[in-house]
């Protein structure tokens, strides 16, 4: 299992939570309208978060994106 608290997106200091909280209010359904949303602002500085993961883990935004529809974050 997936530590919550994990950073993700290491720039902009958002954790698993974080994302998937702003995915949840936002209605945010792909990738693209999480890059592009403005409330938290992710995969704007680096694009480690996009691909390979910060640690090079494949702990990305697409995961953190799947595990909100399937309602594991």
């Amino acid at each position: 299992m997936i530590d919550l608290d994990t950073d993700i997106c290491v720039c902009n200091s958002l954790s698993v939570k974080d994302i998937a909280k702003c995915i949840k209010e936002n209605n945010i359904e792909t990738l693209d309208e999480l890059l592009e949303n403005k409330v938290c602002p992710v995969g704007d500085k680096c694009i480690a978060c996009k691909d390979e993961g910060y640690n090079n883990d494949g702990l990305n935004l697409p995961l953190v994106l799947l595990m909100v529809k399937k309602k594991m974050a």
